[in-house]
């Protein structure tokens, strides 16, 4: 859509709970299609918080079609050109470099989460989205003509659709599944920091971090990983330390630890690494990684909420999709609104919506489980043999799929399923969109029965370098 044409108003009036990725991908993309969106997010100030994330080329095609963003995200963007992958004690065991992936695939993002974000917030606010900071949602409520969310004080402010994008502790869960659940603490915590390179530049050891480029190191040990990363020309450096943690998540999966822990769990590795502890301010953000069973579904009984993103279906880092997936649901959602027909067909929209991300996601989140072992269980005898094995798998069927376009290739086939079946029995219109590996990466887990999904997310694929 040329962004100087207004679209037609469709009359379906969209809520959006919470101003995360998967949230603001949802705004920009419903007032792009012609729904009226407002946007309620319970902080009453938005801060540059966070450090890096990851945005693979299956959501970064998204930036690079709302004008001006992918500018923006340029230059604040990590563009190391491989990653070297060492055991603990610092041997290099395989680097893997990224050539030909943009061609192959399409242009991705990495950076500083606030960063990143602050410019999707600020693209959200020009093109004229909504959004009402300090607006905490207590409750979500539906009925057969509308759906709605209490904010915080009683006000009710009604819909057409509502989408839950506030996270893992999401309040719309209940109303989807019927019971309050709470997340699961999965076993494992990061330790994160961000900070200027500066210090860095100056130790001969470390100097080679802000040199030639930027650059991305990961250092592997038994059930932990240490990844380090120099961005912006040498300017900033970032490391996270993925690792066993049986902490309690009650309360909050994100706090404050001194570098003392960290130095514990990282005791006797790699001089380097230990210089780059010793130039890492404190505190250290603690970052308990929380886990959910999978969801039987993303949508309420009533099919006017929706959860997206995290509130649905959390990832392990290590799977590098969580912002992508999150992005792929908003832009999923606003083109199903905008097929459907109007206010009328909002219902079988939502329908769709879970029926054609479902089974990708449930494999998508599957690659960071696949990952973690690989690195966290790893041989390294063996590993020194076949230094190969330790790669970072990249895969077309998850990197080189467009979103967008899948949602409007498939719909009207999605819907004349459901319409024979029912809105409330989307087993079979998900089964149309099983994709080419059902249970993360082909390496490990085969294909599905036809290859229907893959080869369409394939197919996807081969325009890329035009769309972008």
């Amino acid at each position: 859509m040329a962004e100087s044409q207004k679209p037609a108003p469709t009359g379906i009036k969209v809520i959006i709970v919470g101003t995360g990725f998967a949230g603001l991908t949802a705004a920009i993309e419903c007032q792009r299609k012609g729904h009226s969106v407002l946007v309620l997010e319970k902080f009453p100030e938005l801060k540059l918080l966070g450090d890096i994330i990851s945005f693979g080329p299956n959501s970064s095609r998204l930036f690079c079609r709302w004008p001006g963003v992918a500018e923006q995200l340029e230059p604040l963007s990590m563009r190391a050109d491989c990653i070297t992958l060492k055991s603990w004690k610092g041997d290099t065991l395989f680097t893997q470099y990224w050539e030909g992936e943009s061609e192959e695939f399409g242009i991705r993002f990495d950076g500083h989460r606030g960063e990143f974000h602050e410019i999707l917030y600020n693209h959200a606010k020009e093109i004229g989205v909504e959004i009402r900071l300090g607006a905490r949602v207590e409750d979500y409520f539906e009925d057969d003509e509308k759906a709605g969310v209490v904010v915080e004080g009683g006000e009710r402010i009604t819909a057409d659709v509502v989408l839950a994008a506030e996270g893992v502790r999401s309040k719309g869960r209940k109303i989807v599944l019927g019971f309050e659940d709470k997340p699961k603490a999965s076993g494992y915590a990061v330790y994160r920091s961000w900070f200027s390179a500066d210090e860095m530049a100056k130790d001969p050891d470390t100097r080679f971090f802000t040199e030639g480029g930027d650059k991305h190191v990961a250092w592997l040990g038994p059930d932990v990983h240490f990844i380090a990363a120099c961005m912006k020309k040498g300017k900033d450096f970032s490391w996270v330390c993925t690792h066993r943690d049986e902490a309690d998540i009650e309360e909050s999966w994100q706090l404050e630890a001194p570098l003392a822990d960290a130095r514990k769990v990282l005791e006797g590795w790699d001089p380097v690494v230990q210089k780059i502890l010793d130039k890492t301010p404190e505190p250290l953000i603690d970052w308990k990684l929380v886990y959910r069973d999978p969801l039987p579904t993303w949508i309420s009984k009533g099919r006017r909420i929706a959860l997206i993103g995290d509130a649905a279906h959390p990832f392990l880092p290590t799977s590098i999709q969580g912002a992508s997936q999150a992005m792929e649901d908003g832009v999923t959602m606003a083109v199903c609104l905008r097929e459907c027909g109007g206010p009328g067909g909002v219902r079988e929209a939502v329908a769709a919506f879970e029926a054609m991300r479902y089974e990708r996601v449930k494999s998508a989140q599957k690659t960071g489980e696949q990952t973690r072992d690989i690195w966290h269980k790893a041989d390294f005898d063996a590993a020194r043999k076949n230094p190969e094995s330790m790669r970072l798998r990249r895969e077309a069927w998850l990197l080189g799929f467009d979103a967008e376009r899948y949602a409007e290739d498939q719909y009207a086939r999605t819907v004349e399923v459901l319409r024979r079946t029912g809105l409330h029995d989307t087993r079979e219109a998900r089964a149309l969109h099983v994709p080419e590996s059902t249970a993360g990466y082909l390496e490990y887990a085969g294909g599905n029965a036809d290859g229907q999904g893959g080869a369409i997310a394939t197919e996807t694929a081969k325009d890329i370098k035009a769309e972008a």
